[in-house]
């Protein structure tokens, strides 16, 4: 009896192991139901989808353009801009050269405003650049947040002041922070207004700039175009300069015709003297 008394204690320490190991299968690790199973994964483009909700960004754009009439092309250039819910800052025409527009876009339409003036002519060049504010936006939140904070407990510091000075006081810092106030809530709508407006400079042109002639014949051509601009340009100059030419030449011939007549007079008031030079040798013989 004393020799099946270990033997029936291993037994039983074996069969507790393994009714433990059997019961363990529904844990986290397994895949039987468990807290951690119960929580939806969140999935990798949630993740970067929440932070990327919170960005602040400044767009900027530069398109440049050749079209026959740039003047037209520009105004077709506003009505786009206009249909997008957006505005024109600055414009600057010269008739029959180029046309130059600074516009304002919702920062959500810009791609779609530079898909519609890209087909209003051939596009050159096209640059857009964006500028992450995030955190410059962060800061000011905060610190017109601790700014509301501070004034609204010195104004109620104001209405239980029991003294003259303390009133005065109060005033005083309070003035200070309304200012300081006032000023970073500017910036923070200037902020949000070129955040939520992006900003668009549309060229357009109607020569090809040098850098972008492709070939020998482009090149003749602009030469060619060039000569004849400047030989227009030297018979406008000529026109110009030939009224001044025709007044100098009159003024000279005038100042000719005094200088001549002056030198005659002074030559006949020498030669009529009281006596001629054979009249004064009789008179000393």
């Amino acid at each position: 009896m004393r020799r099946l008394l270990p033997v029936l204690l291993f037994v039983l320490v074996a069969l507790v192991t393994a009714g433990c190991d059997s019961s363990g299968g529904g844990g986290p690790d397994s895949g039987g139901p468990g807290v951690s199973s119960s929580m939806p994964a969140l999935s990798d483009g949630a993740r970067e989808s929440a932070p990327d909700a919170d960005r602040k960004e400044i767009v900027t754009g530069r398109i440049e353009l050749t079209a026959a009439d740039p003047v037209s092309t520009g105004r077709e250039v506003v009505t786009v801009v206009e249909a997008a819910g957006g505005r024109v800052d600055s414009l600057t025409e010269q008739p029959e050269t180029s046309s130059v527009l600074t516009v304002r876009v919702p920062a959500g339409s810009l791609d779609s405003v530079i898909d519609d003036v890209s087909t209003l002519g051939t596009v050159t060049s096209l640059t857009t650049s964006r500028d992450d504010v995030t955190m410059r936006y962060t800061d000011l939140e905060a610190r017109v947040g601790a700014l509301r904070a501070s004034v609204e407990r010195l104004r109620a510091l104001m209405d239980s002041a029991t003294s003259t000075a303390d009133l005065i006081e109060a005033e005083s810092a309070l003035a200070e922070r309304q200012a300081d106030l006032d000023s970073l809530e500017a910036q923070r709508r200037q902020l949000d207004d070129r955040i939520d407006l992006s900003t668009l400079t549309v060229d357009i042109s109607t020569d090809r700039r040098p850098s972008d002639q492709d070939s020998f014949w482009d090149g003749l051509v602009s030469g060619w175009n060039s000569l004849w601009r400047t030989l227009g340009d030297a018979v406008v100059a000529a026109g110009v300069a030939l009224p001044w030419v025709v007044f100098l030449i009159v003024c000279g011939g005038v100042v000719y015709l005094v200088v001549r007549i002056v030198a005659r007079f002074g030559r006949s008031s020498a030669g009529t003297p009281g006596d001629t030079p054979d009249e004064r040798t009789d008179n000393d013989a």
